[in-house]
């Protein structure tokens, strides 16, 4: 017989809550040995309510129904992917090891803008376009966490209704958890389980712009900068370090009364980027106009795209770019586990408390607190438990 499903009670939910209070929280399903949804609701036994499904997948499970596009065992794994325990942390790499031959035929672009600017309204038409010529869209989008809840809307879906229901798309929101440039830090295994599930085009949707989103750049192939009328005089372009890595830049919202006032948007870019270096070599980033709204200029984008893949492709910078995201990916990689290997040490979590009130009362300096962590971190204990969860 199966364990049962427990669920408990928040602190915060009132006590004298009757049954028409329905917030609780689900335990863990791990300690579940029938995993199948029928056996937690005796109403779903019949599977009438809805299709009998496994709760707890294993590496097998994950692997063949991501390489034959199951949507939501692909859900499923980019959770696994993004979980932050040490249990799943295996898994997900062993699942990943075992998909990356399906990976790296897509194309990755990535798109950003200021807040405003129309990016999830475009990407939807863009994605539905490229939907109807045969083509398998993923879009990734990242929305910003707040600083004070630690919490995240996730409503970007909601902006693309449309292509949400096509099932030549998946649409996936992450939160942006605080990451540089606004991109989650699992964004780059995302994409390539997306690739593995045979999505040819994906699509990162970033938070916003500024000298962070080099993040970006080092993970996608195209990288498109949109932007609306008003940007402001030509000094005031050239200043955003955002245009110098763009490989294209789209005035949006050009239709209606809108349309003049986008022109000459354009004609001011373009003056702009004669200032610039090219983010790509051999590659000239032009301004081009697009609405969303009326799907203007969108087959032109998709041309500009494949040009530059055939011509990148020619002169071997797609595959150099490709190599450069790889160390990329290891570097920040490295940066993310040195980082753990520092804060989940014991000894270092006992010091920090007398060391934070060190400094608040001015007994020692920011930089003499660090000095002092690091003499008690042991670097060659906190690497054998590191090398433990990286082996199999």
């Amino acid at each position: 017989m199966s364990e049962k499903y427990t669920t408990e009670r928040p602190d915060w939910v009132p006590e004298d809550a009757d049954c028409k209070f329905t917030t609780s929280v689900m335990g863990g399903i791990e300690g579940i040995k029938d995993l199948t949804v029928g056996n937690i609701n005796p109403k779903l036994l019949n599977g009438k309510g809805m299709p009998r499904r496994k709760l707890v997948l294993n590496e097998d499970d994950y692997v063949e129904g991501v390489a034959r596009g199951d949507r939501m065992t692909l859900s499923r794994a980019i959770t696994l992917i993004e979980s932050n325990s040490s249990k799943h942390f295996k898994l997900a790499q062993r699942v990943l090891q075992r998909l990356l031959p399906r990976t790296g035929n897509a194309l990755r672009i990535g798109i950003t803008g200021v807040p405003g600017a129309g990016k999830s309204t475009m990407i939807e038409a863009f994605g539905n376009m490229l939907c109807d010529a045969g083509h398998r869209v993923a879009v990734l989008t990242v929305d910003p966490t707040s600083s004070v809840t630690k919490g995240s809307i996730l409503g970007d879906k909601t902006r693309m209704g449309t292509l949400s229901r096509r099932p030549e798309a998946f649409i996936r929101p992450s939160p942006a958890g605080g990451t540089l440039g606004g991109v989650a830090r699992k964004s780059r295994e995302t994409m390539l389980l997306c690739e593995a599930a045979g999505y040819d085009v994906i699509i990162i949707e970033t938070v916003g712009v500024g000298q962070s989103e080099t993040t970006v750049r080092s993970m996608v192939d195209f990288f498109l900068l949109v932007v609306l009328t008003g940007a402001g005089d030509e000094l005031q372009g050239i200043k955003k370090g955002i245009m110098e890595l763009a490989d294209a830049i789209v005035i949006n919202k050009a239709d209606g009364d809108n349309l003049i006032k986008a022109k000459v948007a354009r004609g001011q870019y373009e003056r702009m980027i004669e200032f610039i270096r090219p983010a790509t070599p051999g590659w000239e980033t032009h301004a081009y106009l697009a609405s969303a709204i009326e799907k203007t200029g969108l087959a032109e984008l998709w041309e500009v795209i494949r040009i530059f893949r055939d011509k990148t492709t020619e002169t071997g910078i797609w595959k150099k770019r490709r190599d450069g995201q790889l160390l990329d990916w290891m570097n920040s990689m490295i940066d993310e586990h040195l980082h753990n290997l520092f804060f989940d040490d014991a000894i270092v979590r006992g010091r920090m408390p007398e060391v934070k009130e060190a400094i608040l009362s001015g007994g020692i300096s920011p930089t003499q607190a660090v000095a002092e962590l690091l003499s008690v971190f042991d670097v060659r204990q906190a690497a054998g438990r590191q090398v433990d969860l990286f082996t199999n």
